[in-house]
């Protein structure tokens, strides 16, 4: 049976984040290098942005690059920015023609400056489109959009701007970078690893969590679709009981 028509296709989440791991090991598995895993999940990239409008998904947040990566070896980093920059120039007019917009959160202003030029003309030209949102991560990581959102929230305070009685959740969530987005109600995470690496730790709050041990670039539609249809077969009670959830 087709997977995509098991989808209860009233119940979609409407924003789904995905940490794309295991690129390295995959390449490994084939006697290439990392930077062969990561062309290569390129294509599930692809494919998963395709089956986000297929059943209805508006929002995708992809964990692309975090702050942590930095670390890593610098003839990697230089590849992977090489690759982010190709691919943004080659795949923006399919996703325009699809329909798909693109935003990024992220520091930003720390990628190269060839990667920022390629962004920002990717997101203007896609700026009109609404069938799907694809939010890059791009040298993210959570502990650092908190912590900025914060600073701003203090010097805010410090200018007579705000009072500090006037502090509260609504007001952290405005000044995150997200603040354009409905929190992610589905986070995926593949290779099988059982963690979420300094990703979206607030947004993330009340979201289902589904582990796979699929390797990113063998993340295909079938895959994704396995995903839903587990978030699907949840009971998300936000603190409520089944009782309360049954009698509503």
């Amino acid at each position: 049976m087709d997977l995509k028509e098991s989808i209860n296709v009233n119940n979609i989440p409407a924003h789904v984040a995905i940490i794309m791991d295991g690129n390295g090991r995959w390449a490994k598995q084939h006697g290439e290098d990392r930077i062969f895993g990561h062309h290569e999940g390129v294509n599930s990239v692809r494919e998963i942005v395709e089956a986000c409008g297929e059943i209805g998904v508006k929002y995708l947040t992809l964990y692309a690059f975090s702050t942590e990566n930095w670390n890593r070896p610098k003839d990697e980093v230089d590849a992977l920015m090489e690759l982010l920059v190709s691919t943004i120039s080659l795949e923006t007019p399919n996703l325009h023609k699809k329909g798909v917009k693109l935003a990024v959160i992220g520091d930003i202003h720390s990628l190269p400056p060839t990667c920022q030029k390629e962004l920002q003309e990717s997101i203007d030209l896609t700026a009109g489109n609404s069938k799907v949102t694809l939010i890059l991560a791009l040298s993210y990581s959570s502990k650092w959009e908190i912590t900025e959102a914060v600073k701003k929230i203090g010097r805010d305070v410090e200018e007579g701007k705000i009072k500090s009685s006037a502090i509260n959740s609504r007001l952290i969530q405005e000044n995150l970078n997200t603040k354009k987005f409905p929190d992610p109600e589905l986070m995926i995470r593949t290779s099988g690893e059982h963690r979420i690496s300094n990703f979206l730790l607030w947004q993330l709050a009340y979201a289902e969590f589904y582990f796979t041990d699929v390797l990113w670039p063998d993340f295909r539609k079938d895959e994704f679709f396995k995903a839903i249809i587990s978030y699907q077969n949840r009971e998300r009670r936000f603190g409520k009981t089944s009782e309360q959830l049954r009698s509503n």
